[in-house]
């Protein structure tokens, strides 16, 4: 929805096959290559840069170019719908939570925004063995949070200020969250930043700079072993990332129903065969 809303610049020549979360089987390798073999189930780390559908064309095409060194093999145990949500809405999470928060056993943590990301992102979290409050104004979706482990939820991070959260990870981007996480971590705290709800904001230096907070960015890089953690979790049955599936000649009414904010988690598009 970035590419088709400007919100996200397009890095290559138009037209383009979109879809950038993709598994398949391989159908063919380039030469010297030997870590995968036709038949082989697949899945494709991505970044910014370097992905189906960002920079080549993707996966609503009947074949896709996949770059071998961000190829990762997908457990038998885990179904594609999973793994394709794994390869960026799965690891944006992790990404967010594990490679740039560095959030791990024992930690005070804020997961800001309890929509698909978040909800994954919070469930990781869980996982790496943090206390995890969630923060989201929608109250419908504050049982599915404590089911996946989240211990309370609040409706807006204002309402932490002062607790000495170790990180707070805000997967809602809309400036004023982003401003008011800061009050809610402890001295040298972490706010991490993935959502881009509002790309432009201001904020006060005065708390960030007099109390050394980070303000960390946080996207895919692209990284085998990043994937590679979120299969393993859902393999192991310690994450299950909201989705469902369509048909191919469903993905107009999809893009149509994401734009309305009709979906919930991702949608999957799979080919009959």
């Amino acid at each position: 929805m970035g590419y088709l809303e400007g919100v996200i610049p397009i890095i290559v020549d138009l037209p383009m096959v979109l879809g950038h979360e993709a598994t398949g089987t391989v159908e063919e390798v380039g030469e010297g290559v030997t870590d995968f073999k036709v038949g082989d189930e697949v899945a494709q780390a991505v970044k910014a840069t370097d992905a189906p559908g960002v920079s080549r064309d993707g996966g609503y095409g009947e074949y896709v170019i996949g770059n071998v060194e961000m190829l990762v093999h997908k457990p038998a145990g885990v179904s594609r719908s999973q793994a394709s949500a794994a390869t960026d809405a799965g690891v944006t999470s992790y990404s967010g939570v594990v490679v740039h928060g560095g959030i791990k056993k024992g930690m005070r943590v804020g997961i800001l925004g309890l929509g698909g990301l978040g909800m994954t992102g919070a469930r990781i979290a869980v996982a790496q063995g943090a206390e995890v409050i969630g923060i989201e104004p929608r109250e419908q979706v504050w049982e599915a949070a404590k089911e996946r482990g989240v211990s309370r939820v609040v409706k807006d991070v204002s309402e932490l200020a002062g607790e000495d959260l170790d990180v707070v990870v805000d997967f809602a981007g809309f400036g004023e969250t982003t401003v008011k996480a800061i009050d809610a971590v402890k001295f040298g705290g972490t706010v991490v930043l993935v959502g881009m709800g509002k790309l432009e904001f201001e904020f006060s230096s005065f708390d960030f700079i007099t109390r050394a907070i980070n303000l960390q960015g946080s996207t895919t890089i692209g990284r085998r072993e990043d994937l590679e953690a979120v299969l393993k979790m859902i393999a192991d049955g310690d994450l299950v990332i909201e989705s469902s599936d369509i048909a191919f000649d469903e993905i107009p009414d999809g893009i149509d129903r994401l734009a309305k904010g009709e979906v919930s988690g991702r949608l999957v598009a799979r080919y009959d065969s």
